[in-house]
């Protein structure tokens, strides 16, 4: 499978609906999250889109990344249940970290998958905190020296 890599200003209606569908089957249905996923950030020409699509076109693995207060932001990051253990969604982190390791990147990261961030460099730098009713952890990964 090859990543798909677009900005805000670059998707289609039919990146759209994909990108929402694979967040609603995820974070709505599955972790019942309690906050509204459209944020605004999601059509902004800084915000990047990479997924991994099946053949019949649907998004499989899915994250976004973008700058806010000057700092690289990564989130969303999905995977649909039935393609789990595959990988996909450390290579979407790894090709974020390839384009944008040479910055600082930061995130909030559902708390029960830090070791797992942590195998990517990141590391845990504040308090944990619930959002969307889930426990996360804010988490940095330092520039690339």
């Amino acid at each position: 499978m090859e990543i798909t890599t677009r900005t805000g200003d670059e998707l289609t209606a039919a990146d759209v609906y994909e990108i929402w569908r694979i967040r609603d089957v995820v974070f709505a249905v599955e972790q019942q999250c309690d906050e509204p996923d459209v944020d605004g950030v999601d059509l902004r020409p800084d915000c990047t889109h990479l997924w991994f699509a099946g053949d019949d076109g649907r998004i499989q693995s899915y994250l976004r990344t973008f700058v806010a207060g000057g700092v690289r932001k990564i989130g969303r990051v999905a995977t649909l249940k039935e393609v789990r253990g595959q990988g996909l969604s450390g290579a979407l982190l790894r090709e974020v970290i390839s384009r944008y390791g040479d910055e600082e990147l930061r995130m909030g990261a559902q708390a029960y998958l830090e070791n797992w961030y942590a195998s990517f460099g990141f590391e845990v730098c504040g308090e944990p905190f619930v959002e969307a009713g889930i426990d996360h952890v804010p988490m940095r990964r330092p520039a690339n020296r």
